[in-house]
């Protein structure tokens, strides 16, 4: 089974993610320096990028339910508007130099990139069960293109320096508003894409049927508590340290931008680039080994950050950071559809959302506050804290059978 060929969709999928996921890093690149540089208070540099992590959070529920209401197409579409809107009130707000604008503006995206995570599930749905792992990190992929593309819009945004709206901006934003507007060309062409070539995937028999289970009853299963844990505090550790690189290298140690911008774009390629292999390698291994490598991807993560904060400390560290995310959040995706019936799909994919972006968000949120005042070193230290919980899940899940037989657990 695992051997079949994909179908057409899910490359479609992945065109779309590659460029909906451009916004991420963008935002990430800029939010830390742009906040540094407006925000009323040191502690709060971070609140543009936990805007965009708090938006996801709260909206991952309101978008699934949308979905199952009105279909994914027409969420995609909301999607995409959502992002154009975000990247010109962005665009705005620096030209105006505006804190507050800028905030709102990364609420905006928050909104669309809860939207699109759901390409993964959308991904999932047109392919058996046994390659949900191959379809989830076929779609991941996709964040290799947005890696370089995202970050580099700050390169090709630099046109916008001699345009009548950047002339209220700070000298060194300039380039940022000119990005932002890229980034509204790239929401509209994803539009246009969804809009020509995507088509909604028919709810089973099953699940129009079938009775959905309490989230308590749910809940109990080891399983879904392993798989929406290792996705969850993957992401947790990832937005923990991701947020506050930006800040601590650039504007905290004096690294250059444009070595700020290496170590996030390698970071952010670190990511996606293991899709290449991470489906394979869950029907090889099973999700319990993998989810074991990412742990000790994130330990490494953690032992070299620890070490230093030279340049090629942040750069390893960020890369085993990327690394260990992939493992845990392709694993963990992978894993879900095993851990309920069709006719549970949105209620858990409801609830598996709302954890990762929920504690994704209070990481992000924290991210500013800890590297202000206790320093990277602190921050480290408390990352090691979500690898604990992903180690005490994988322990709880260790007999633990699926409700689904597919591939190897």
């Amino acid at each position: 089974m695992a051997s079949q060929r994909l179908p057409a969709a899910v490359y479609l999928l992945m065109a779309v993610q590659a460029l909906s996921l451009c916004t991420a890093p963008l935002f990430f690149l800029t939010g830390g320096i742009v906040g540094d540089a407006l925000a009323p208070r040191p502690a709060l540099a971070t609140l543009p990028v936990a805007c965009i992590i708090v938006a996801t959070a709260l909206t991952v529920v309101p978008v699934t339910r949308a979905m199952r209401r009105f279909g994914r197409k027409r969420v995609f579409l909301a999607g995409a508007v959502f992002n154009a809107a975000g990247a010109l009130l962005a665009a705005g707000a620096l030209a105006a130099a505006s804190f507050s604008l800028f905030c709102l503006a990364g609420a905006a995206a928050g909104v669309s990139i809860a939207v699109a995570q759901q390409y993964r599930f959308a991904a999932i749905e047109t392919v058996p069960p046994a390659l949900a792992g191959k379809a989830t990190a076929r779609v991941l992929l996709a964040g290799l293109a947005a890696a370089w593309l995202g970050p580099e819009l700050v390169t090709w945004g630099a046109f916008a320096e001699a345009l009548p709206l950047a002339a209220g901006a700070r000298p060194s934003h300039g380039a940022f508003v000119g990005g932002f507007l890229l980034l509204a060309g790239i929401a509209a062409a994803v539009a246009l894409l969804v809009a020509a070539g995507y088509r909604n995937v028919p709810a089973p028999d099953a699940e129009s049927r079938g009775n959905a289970r309490p989230l308590r009853t749910l809940l109990a299963s080891p399983l879904l508590r392993l798989a929406i844990i290792a996705a969850a505090m993957g992401y947790a550790m990832m937005s923990f340290m991701m947020t506050a690189t930006p800040l601590s290298m650039h504007s905290i140690d004096g690294h250059s931008l444009a070595e700020t911008k290496w170590v996030i774009q390698s970071h952010i390629m670190a990511m996606f680039a293991p899709s290449l292999f991470s489906g394979w390698l869950i029907t090889r291994l099973g999700h319990r080994r993998m989810i074991t490598l990412g742990i000790l991807a994130y330990l490494a993560c953690l032992a070299i950050a620890a070490s230093g904060q030279h340049l090629m400390h942040y750069w390893w560290a960020l890369v085993l950071l990327g690394v260990g995310w992939n493992f845990l959040f392709v694993t963990g995706t992978a894993l879900l559809p095993q851990c309920h019936a069709p006719a549970e799909r949105f209620r858990v994919q409801s609830l598996n959302e709302f954890a990762v972006f929920g504690c994704q968000a209070v990481a992000a949120l924290a991210s500013g506050w800890v590297i202000n005042g206790f320093g990277w070193p602190a921050l480290v230290w408390l990352s090691a804290g979500m690898v604990a919980a992903v180690l005490a899940a994988l322990w709880q899940a260790r007999d633990a059978e699926p409700d689904i037989a597919t591939d190897p657990v």
